[in-house]
């Protein structure tokens, strides 16, 4: 089993990222912050500016670190790779299931079914956690109701757009109700729906920063078992869009940053004032609290679960690993359908 290494975030302005031996070292002006050993190391991402030595970028390409490069405020905008890594009929079978609309029907229906399945475990969780909101029957309702979308995409081969519309159903039923689950700060913390580009309030602020994360955690994945994140089932061609990396996160988004968007305005480790509101109109937070979210999202991927159908227990941080490669496996032939990943 892959161990779960560390992602270095580099936040601080003005940094600058060396290559000494085999260790990263990172500077701020004339003072060493840290040496990592380059093996220890699973990726890199650097928020604002900073200056990455040619010798630095290198040493990451060969041994397969994936550097992010974001924006101060956590928008995404370049990564370096190193050789692709896998074997090229396994991307050949990619290509080929990807160009077949019944066979990425076929995927597509069970990420969307994972999706679905974890979203409702949130809101579930919700209700059995607290019992006596008075929101109870409208997240009963959108609970019931995603049910039953579950039963219709359970029922058989479906179409890639038949799919899509009854995620787009599940998807407005849980964003729906997604403001009831915040149960503290409420008046600074409310959520009428998902904005993005740029985020409209707190709420979406938080869950596109930690989406952003989860999308360089799942390519870095799928790179790893030689996978094209490119090219996708799901979320079709684009140019410059990592469309099977946005697939394969759709099943992880309830679990992972939405959940962790919950617990960090619920428990008041993220408030009000860690935010501000861009010229833009985008509402985006301090370093201090990006410094906050990120220990967080650390922590949260070193705990440990029972991978529901390996049966093992794994770090939460390696989810993106184990679904890319069961997704590898069912394109190989070896499993006969990819395997969502569903909190129980």
């Amino acid at each position: 089993m892959r161990h779960l290494l560390n992602t270095l975030f580099v936040t601080s302005e003005g940094a600058a990222l060396f290559k000494e031996g085999e260790t990263v070292e990172v500077k701020v002006g004339e003072e060493t912050k840290a040496k990592i050993p380059i093996h220890t190391i699973g990726g890199i991402v650097i928020f604002g500016n900073a200056y990455c030595s040619p010798p630095f970028l290198g040493l990451c390409a060969g041994n397969h670190v994936a550097v992010s490069f974001l924006s101060e405020y956590g928008r995404f905008i370049a990564r370096l790779v190193g050789p692709v890594s896998g074997n090229v009929r396994l991307r050949r079978e990619q290509y080929r299931r990807a160009d077949d609309l019944a066979g990425s029907a076929e995927i597509a229906r069970n990420i969307v079914i994972g999706k679905i399945a974890n979203a409702r475990t949130v809101l579930l969780r919700s209700m059995r956690d607290h019992p006596d909101t008075p929101y109870t029957p409208e997240i009963h309702g959108a609970s019931e109701r995603m049910g039953q979308i579950l039963n219709d995409l359970s029922a058989g081969a479906q179409t890639i757009e038949f799919v899509r519309g009854k995620e787009g159903e599940a998807g407005n039923l849980y964003f729906g109700v997604f403001d009831h689950l915040i149960l503290a700060q409420k008046d600074v913390f409310s959520f009428k729906a998902r904005s993005r580009r740029p985020p409209m309030d707190r709420v979406n602020s938080l869950l596109s920063f930690l989406y952003t994360l989860l999308v360089h955690d799942v390519e870095s994945a799928l790179e790893t078992v030689g996978l094209d994140p490119d090219v996708g089932f799901l979320h079709r061609d684009h140019p410059g869009r990592p469309s099977l990396a946005l697939d394969l996160m759709e099943e992880l988004r309830p679990f992972l940053p939405d959940r962790l968007t919950l617990s960090l305005i619920n428990r008041n480790q993220i408030i009000g004032k860690d935010f501000q509101v861009s010229e833009t109109g985008a509402v985006i937070f301090d370093s201090d609290a990006r410094k906050v979210v990120l220990t967080n999202y650390q922590t949260r991927k070193q705990e440990e679960i029972t991978h529901p159908y390996l049966g093992e227990k794994i770090r939460i941080g390696l989810l993106p690993f184990v679904q890319a490669l069961l997704l590898a496996r069912h394109l190989r032939g070896d499993i006969d359908g990819y395997p969502p990943f569903i909190w129980k």
